[in-house]
This record gives structure tokens, sequence and C-alpha cells, in this order.
């Protein structure tokens, strides 16, 4: 992808029920269904956060879903998106869980 493309990185920090109902495995596979490389995992204080990057269109896409979908049994009570910039290219790599 090229720097024409409006690829854009943007940290995000998920809030409300969403450990332990397969929030993350959700969250990885919808950024690859989007065609999004990035990270996602769960903190101590009881949130998800992680990264995603690439195509603008995508990415809001994502921030959408994150905030008002995520995993079946979740219940998202607040999402925070930080951070977000535009990229010349991806930094990341696939999607993963990181623990």
């Amino acid at each position: 992808m090229s720097a024409g493309s409006g690829l854009v990185s943007v940290d995000f920090e998920i809030f409300g029920h969403v450990q332990g109902v397969c929030f993350r495995m959700y969250t990885e596979k919808e950024g690859l269904r989007l065609g999004l490389v990035g990270w996602v995992k769960n903190t101590y204080s009881g949130t998800v956060v992680g990264q995603v990057q690439g195509p603008a269109e995508e990415v809001e896409e994502m921030k959408v879903w994150l905030s008002k979908e995520g995993s079946p049994s979740s219940r998202i009570t607040k999402a925070s998106f930080s951070n977000q910039r535009s990229i010349d290219k991806l930094e990341l790599s696939g999607f993963s869980t990181r623990f």
C-alpha cells in the first residue's frame, strides 16, 4: 500500500463487560475480515485495549464495531479512541491477541 491510500492508525480502549466474553477473539476476526492489522489485549483494570491500522474507511468501520457491537455477549459502556494518525505504511502485520 502506498502513502496515497489513506492509511491510518488508531489506539482503542473498550470499557464495560468485555472480558471473559471472547471479545479479543471477535475483535481479531473482525479486524481480519476488514483487512486491517493490529493487536488486542485485556488489561488488569478490566478493559480491552489495542491498536488497528489500515485504510481510513475500514478503520472507521472497525471503530463503530468496537464501540457498538463487540462480541455477542459483551456489554460495551464506553469506547475510547486515541492517537489517530496518518501513516505512510502499515507498521504491524497480521492481527494478534497479546497477553
